[in-house]
């Protein structure tokens, strides 16, 4: 005979707290873990399809472990020092564009050029302010993300833990569904499975849009002639798992560049005043290609690569990044879009069992 559903609740209260607990506690250590789990997800698709080809898992997975290690040095040699020497030259350069903008606003503004003004105090401020907290992020990225034990536990454990897991992936969701309550398994079963298609709706459809966009600014806007376009298309392509505000960050962080880099101006070249025009084909070429991407993404790669089965709305994932966020650091950032489509889903499940019940229909149904 099953427990009441007072116990039960009782019991799943208890859990779920201990769990939450025991999460919290961990913090950053479970990082390694949560990497190799996310990536061993990731690629259970692949590994099935190389085993309906005929090929044993273990080969399967050893195949895909060579690939990705191709990848990830082929990443290391050439894109990630080059983002690097990039964003660093981007925040030194800072002080430089604040100070075109200030000369660019005195030439028009005349009053501008007082230094009681209040705009050119706040201009100055400003640059000030992302050049010292830029240049703070920066070291604080590299320091730990280059220290040595990190760069072991996240090259060394990380590929150990994703090897394993995908190894053993079919066998682990096998033991998971045989500890399953047996009056509640059909239920779970069934959540499981929309959890699974909107994870692989979201994560894997939406991680192939991010770096399609990525890919695809950053190359268009490096033969535009853009300064930091790399940063800016890898700015772009991270959070475009946010509809819209990818584009509209990083379109406003690529026009504003192209503007300081674009805009006319006047300098003194060997005592003679040279004066550059406005480049407005530059700059409107900037613009068009945020514009692209917008209209591939709104109208090819989502519908094709994410559809519409998802769900999750922006404010919920904004929402879910700043909680989770706070209350588990980096780790947080990392599942807080996992466990936002998870709840998305109980959040549905819920919804219809109310409308089912007595307590939505009342005694007249």
């Amino acid at each position: 005979m099953a427990l009441p559903i007072r116990q039960q609740t009782i019991y799943w209260g208890i859990a779920t707290a201990a769990l939450f607990l025991v999460l919290w506690g961990l913090g950053d250590v479970i990082l390694p873990f949560v990497v190799g789990g996310a990536i061993a997800y990731l690629l259970d698709p692949v590994a099935d399809r190389l085993e309906a080809l005929g090929l044993s898992r273990a080969i399967a997975v050893t195949i895909i472990s060579l690939v990705a290690l191709f990848l990830f040095i082929l990443l290391i040699l050439l894109v990630i020092p080059t983002l690097i020497q990039q964003t660093k030259a981007l925040i030194e350069a800072a002080p430089g564009i604040f100070q075109t903008l200030q000369s660019s606003l005195s030439e028009r503004f005349p009053q501008m050029g007082e230094e009681t003004s209040v705009i050119r105090q706040q201009i100055l401020k400003l640059g000030e302010m992302i050049q010292s907290r830029g240049g703070d992020l920066l070291n604080g990225v590299l320091n730990s993300a280059l220290g040595i034990i990190n760069v072991l536990v996240l090259i060394v454990v990380v590929p150990v833990v994703a090897f394993y897991l995908l190894l053993d992936w079919d066998n682990m969701i096998a033991k998971i569904d045989e500890l399953l309550p047996r009056d509640h398994a059909p239920t779970i079963r069934k959540l499981a499975s929309e959890i699974d298609n909107t994870l692989a709706s979201f994560i894997r459809g939406q991680g192939t849009v991010c770096l399609v966009l990525g890919l695809y600014y950053a190359i268009a806007l490096m033969i535009a002639g853009l300064n930091f376009g790399i940063v800016v298309g890898f700015i772009a392509g991270l959070i475009t798992f946010i509809p819209y505000v990818g584009a509209l960050v990083g379109g406003v962080l690529a026009i504003g560049l192209a503007l300081f880099q674009f805009w006319g101006f006047s300098e003194t070249v060997n005592g003679e005043t040279v004066t550059h025009a406005t480049n407005w084909l530059r700059i409107g070429i900037v613009g068009s290609i945020f514009m692209v991407g917008q209209f591939l993404e709104g109208n090819i790669l989502t519908p094709k690569l994410v559809g519409s089965s998802v769900g999750l709305h922006p404010v919920w994932l904004l929402f879910a990044l700043s909680v989770f966020g706070s209350l588990f650091g980096f780790v947080g950032m990392l599942v807080a879009v996992p466990v936002a489509a998870m709840l998305g889903v109980v959040a549905r499940f819920a919804i219809a069992q109310y409308r089912d019940g007595r307590l939505y229909r009342g005694l007249s149904e």
